[in-house]
């Protein structure tokens, strides 16, 4: 078999080249470079007369008249061109006056002209339209087809003798040309040898104008009519890259006729001998003759045959197939290196030369050992990690890079087993980590791949080695990150979360207790604002830092957020509210921060397994409620989670959801408490007062549910609503010709949310209501906040002509300054000095005090909470102007109010 291999390897060579059709194209590309090498020139005998850009430029667009092309045969006629053709279309009519004169020139030359015929396909891929000249044309002219067969790679290299054009046989162009019968011969190569630019060519616009030179030119010679220019887009693409025009290339094909240079290939017998003197010669000399004398022997076949098959072309109209020849002697000449080389080998030295390449490139470590575990490669990224030259390693146990203690000879095992197990992973590898040790003594995680392969000398194992340090201080980092809070350092929510967990476990176990201390700070966001937030994280850690001194260690400590820390510990070793206790007293101490002191209070919500929460996150929850209810009720201090917290909570939250739907529905009102001067009853005013009618439980007490509509998103909108109700009630009152002085009491929500005096104005407008007849009370608590923005929003208010009344005076801390620095109209004398203003002394002297400092200010006062004659008359005898209380009525609502103080006013009016 193998003394046939060779010439098996030949025959499939032919085989693949005939089934797979690329023998037409070798044989094409062979004779288009022998078209290369040989060059004649045309005979001369056809001129073209180029329908070319500066013809187009001087006569004008394309199409032309066809009077011209008369003119043109008229010219060419008398030059004494002996045959003209048009490669132009003639098909369909133009204007009559130019088809008549182009026939009457057709007549006058005596219809020697040439005309197209042509076979043009339709768009929808149905048969070819025929396309000939028109029939009075036809009928004094030559017919000749001048379609040309494009082949599959887009080049024209054949040309037909004639075509047969419905029922009539026609020859082409070039055949009448020259004067040659069809004969119905096959189609023939036309010979490109024949150099296109040698054909000689005049331009249509100089024959067509007389000039002398383009005139003799033609004069004995056949003619060929047709477009060059570019833009008209007749040209073909020729062998050895090169772009001819239509007529260029009839003219082409006609030269090949009149040189007798009509191409066509040699038969196939001679080629199929050839192959098998050289396949001969081959079988004989396979073994008996040295591979360098068969491989000069097949060049100088192959180049014979070729030079024979060039001068048979020159001289001769035949084109002889070597195509398949030269493929049997590649085939050979592929055979003999095949026979000579030691593929294997070689295949295995490039492997080996590459991977020696790319090892000494890798970044990574590489190390290959034998199957004894021997190093033989060592790599500048191995030398980079362990510090070792490749000298100082070849040879050497693999097992010298692990740092194993004399005891612990067992890691040797396992990485000796994770390379033998690397045979066993098809096309993978095996990931071990293991403890490394670099030269200088050094020990670092090792992260090792192995594998495992056959090579030149033997079996190997290979391991790609990392340093995988940064990796795990990274993986570190990145974990306490999520278990640690970045600014403190103490845990972090799901760390604490983790420890309650782990701490209830335990709990369960022993039946004991586990607390959760959630801690806040008490006027930290007054830190943040003076000094900033750089100020306020030193104080946070020196809260953290303090709160695990406190804890100790066997306590969770963790920050939840803002200014929210957490301890979690079990119970067992301390009370905890002595824990707790001991807690908020360490903080009594300030906190050192830099140069700063700072007095830190903590407020503290404590929740305790199992009554305070089941599970971890009970606990949190529960103990968020507990420091919620500290700060409302003992702020700094602490307190321990009952259920009657989250029982409050809720009602709340379903106070909260009744008071939206509240508002939503109109349930709420507003009634209307008279305010009278005290010396004669006179109705001077009325305070107006929010009432909510549930519609199941009747009227609802403010005191109920005012605190919640105070510290919720419904307070904005229910004190804009009680505004604007009883202004446009007070409005109302005026236009019934009742000045009523209506007073609201102001919501802080209503300073905070926006611009209150444009909202009073708006207000004002909106209603046309009497500004003074508008009265605004407003307590301590709204002027505690952004005094600066408060102040500049009253004087906008009272330019408006509004009264602004500070209510609850005396019940704050610093009333007295409020008044010296808040433009006030008056102030109302809380209710709690009036009630016992008769019988308490200490009650009489500030009520007495009030009054006089009041007059003193200029200030309006009225006391709230009177409920007989004598309190009455003894706040006139002190100076008081005007009161309301119990004794003048109580809250109703408006239609009420009217009748009982509106119509007795009107009565004494109309009396008097």
């Amino acid at each position: 078999m193998k003394r046939y291999r060779p010439h098996i390897l030949v025959m499939i060579a032919l085989a693949v080249v005939l089934s797979t059709g690329w023998h037409p194209a070798l044989r094409n590309a062979l004779t288009d470079l022998r078209f290369a090498w040989q060059s004649r020139s045309a005979s001369g005998n056809v001129v073209v007369v180029a329908i070319d850009a500066p013809s187009i430029d001087q006569i004008g667009v394309w199409p032309w008249p066809r009077r011209l092309h008369a003119d043109l045969l008229h010219r060419l006629e008398a030059a004494g061109a002996r045959d003209i053709a048009f490669d132009v279309d003639f098909s369909t009519p133009s204007d009559t006056a130019s088809d008549e004169a182009f026939l009457s020139a057709l007549r006058e030359v005596g219809g020697s002209t040439i005309l197209p015929s042509f076979k043009q396909p339709t768009p929808n891929g149905g048969a070819a339209h025929i396309n000939r000249p028109l029939k009075p044309f036809g009928n004094q002219s030559w017919p000749a087809v001048v379609n040309v067969a494009i082949e599959p790679d887009g080049l024209v290299r054949r040309y037909p003798v004639g075509e047969k054009l419905g029922d009539v046989q026609m020859p082409s162009m070039a055949i009448v040309l020259a004067g040659q019968d069809v004969n119905r011969r096959p189609p023939f190569l036309i010979d490109f040898s024949i150099r296109a630019t040698s054909i000689p060519s005049v331009s249509y616009v100089d024959v067509l104008r007389g000039d002398a030179a383009a005139l003799d030119k033609v004069r004995d010679k056949k003619v060929i009519v047709g477009a060059t220019a570019l833009e008209l887009g007749d040209r073909f693409s020729v062998p050895n890259g090169r772009i001819v025009a239509g007529p260029v290339l009839q003219a082409l094909a006609a030269e090949s006729v009149l040189q007798n240079r009509m191409l066509h290939w040699t038969s196939d017998v001679g080629m199929i001998a050839g192959l098998g003197i050289i396949s001969l010669l081959m079988m004989y000399s396979w073994r008996r003759v040295a591979p360098g004398v068969r491989v000069a022997v097949l060049i100088a076949s192959g180049a014979g045959i070729e030079l024979t098959a060039g001068l048979v072309q020159e001289h001769w109209p035949l084109v002889i197939d070597t195509s398949l020849f030269h493929i049997a002697i590649v085939a050979y000449l592929t055979a003999i290196a095949l026979d000579e080389i030691d593929f294997r080998s070689l295949l295995g030295r490039i492997a080996e030369s590459r991977f020696h390449r790319i090892a000494m490139s890798l970044g990574d470590g590489l190390v290959c050992t034998d199957e004894h575990h021997r190093i033989t490669v060592w790599n500048p990224g191995a030398s980079a990690i362990f510090g070792y030259m490749p000298t100082e390693m070849l040879g050497r146990p693999f097992e010298t890079l692990c740092a194993i203690p004399a005891e612990a000879g067992a890691k040797t095992l396992a990485i000796r087993d994770a390379a033998r197990q690397a045979l066993l992973v098809p096309g993978g590898a095996v990931v071990v980590e293991f403890e490394g040790r670099r030269k200088n003594g050094e020990t670092f995680p090792v992260e090792a791949s192995f594998s495992g392969w056959q090579g030149t000398d033997g079996f190997q194992f290979g391991a790609i080695l990392r340093d995988i340090s940064a990796r795990k201080r990274e993986t570190e980092r990145v974990r306490y990150l999520a278990e640690h809070d970045a600014l403190t350092g103490l845990a972090n929510r799901n760390m604490l979360h983790a420890g309650l967990v782990s701490l209830i476990a335990a709990a369960e176990r022993r039946s004991s207790e586990v607390a959760l201390l959630v801690l806040g700070l008490d006027g930290f966001q007054q830190i943040n604002d003076m000094l900033g937030h750089s100020a306020g994280d030193l104080v946070l850690r020196a809260v953290a830092e303090r709160l695990q001194t406190e804890a100790g260690s066997k306590a969770v400590v963790a920050r939840l957020g803002g200014d929210e820390f957490a301890i979690a510990l079990d119970c067992a070793s301390e009370p905890i509210a002595a824990f707790a206790e001991r807690i908020v007293i360490a903080f009594e101490a300030p906190l050192a921060t830099g140069t700063r002191q700072h007095r830190v209070r903590i407020s503290m919500g404590v929740a305790v397994y199992p009554d305070g929460g089941q599970n971890a996150d009970d606990l949190l929850s529960n103990g968020h409620l507990a420091l919620s209810k500290a700060k409302q009720t003992r702020r700094g201090g602490h307190v321990i989670f009952e259920s009657a917290i989250r029982q409050e909570l809720e009602s709340r939250l379903t106070l909260e959801s009744e008071l939206a739907l509240a508002a939503d529905r109109g349930e709420f009102e507003l009634f209307y408490q008279p305010q009278v001067r005290l010396i004669d009853g006179g109705l001077v005013g009325a305070e107006a007062l929010i009432r909510w009618r549930h519609p199941v439980r009747g009227y609802v007490s403010p005191g109920e549910f005012m605190p919640v509509v105070n510290t919720s998103a419904l307070s904005e909108r229910i004190s804009s609503w009680v505004m604007e109700t009883a202004a446009r009630q007070a409005r109302a009152w005026e236009l019934s010709g009742n000045a009523v002085r209506v007073a609201i009491n102001l919501s802080p929500s209503q300073l905070q949310s926006g611009d209150l005096a444009h909202s009073v104005a708006e207000l004002l407008k909106t209603t046309a209501l009497t500004p003074s007849l508008l009265e605004i009370e407003v307590t301590e608590d709204i002027l505690l906040h952004d005094e600066i923005r408060v102040l500049d929003m009253f004087k906008r208010i009272q330019q408006l002509g509004v009264r602004i009344l500070f209510d609850d005076f005396g019940t704050g801390y610093a009333s007295l300054s409020y008044l010296k620095k808040f433009p006030l109209d008056g102030l109302k004398i809380d209710r709690s000095f009036v009630l016992d203003l008769l019988a308490d002394s200490d009650d009489a002297a500030i009520v007495g005090s009030t009054i006089g400092l009041s007059k003193q200010l200029g200030l309006t006062v009225v006391a709230e909470g009177i409920e007989n004659r004598a309190t009455a008359d003894f706040l006139v005898s002190m100076g008081c102007e005007e009161g309301q209380g119990y004794f003048f009525g109580r809250p109703m609502p408006a239609d009420a109010f009217e009748k009982q103080f509106l119509a007795a006013e009107l009565e004494a009016v109309s009396a008097a």
